[in-house]
């Protein structure tokens, strides 16, 4: 259910479970970890998208009634990807929710389509959200917009995403993996202690 296509050296991850909206299980969030792990001296570029019309809606119910919604597994993820050397690009081919917000909010860059929805449910759920979230939230966005997000519990959309500065670009679904292809490809040519210090630099 996570599928790894390597090409020229980018690396794309999908999170391959359409038929449960893309939720994740402690095994697919394992698998993702130790993907990430294994890019930092391999991958030149670095994606994860979904396949159909959402991207994750976060944790599989059951799993998350058994404790996977608190689990340090999404932390592990989101700093695996964010310590990654090269670009790294969120390829939101839909709607994104919960722990499944760590992982693109851990990426350089956020593509997300048109008909995107994004919301992060934790005081509605009664739970803290990962502790690396908020704090990369209110980078992107400053505090106002996170609490509006993790305390007022609102759903926003693509378009409201883009102006408050959550998504760097919108494009159409069919246009998604060609333009993240694009946005990769410098940094794909790049030598690697290049492309790795002016992301340091960056940060």
């Amino acid at each position: 259910m996570i599928e790894l296509s390597k090409s020229e050296g980018l690396w794309v991850v999908t999170i391959n479970r359409p038929d449960k909206a893309n939720s994740l299980t402690l095994d697919m969030l394992e698998q993702l970890v130790q993907i990430a792990l294994d890019a930092k001296d391999q991958a030149n570029g670095f994606v994860l998208t979904g396949s159909g019309k959402v991207f994750s809606a976060g944790a599989d119910l059951d799993a998350a009634k058994a404790g996977l919604a608190t689990s340090d597994v999404w932390e592990r993820l989101s700093g695996a990807i964010a310590e990654l050397p090269c670009l790294t690009i969120a390829a939101l081919n839909g709607t994104l929710a919960g722990g499944a917000f760590g992982m693109a909010l851990a990426c350089d860059l956020r593509i997300a389509v048109p008909h995107a929805k994004f919301f992060y449910p934790v005081m509605k759920l009664g739970f803290l959200p990962q502790p690396s979230d908020p704090v990369r939230l209110r980078s992107l966005i400053g505090p106002s917009k996170t609490k509006l997000i993790l305390m007022a519990s609102q759903k926003i959309d693509a378009a409201q995403a883009y102006q408050f500065g959550l998504v760097d670009m919108i494009v159409e679904i069919e246009e998604l993996i060609p333009t993240v292809r694009s946005l990769a490809e410098p940094s794909l040519a790049a030598r690697p202690e290049i492309r790795a210090g002016i992301k340091a630099l960056c940060t």
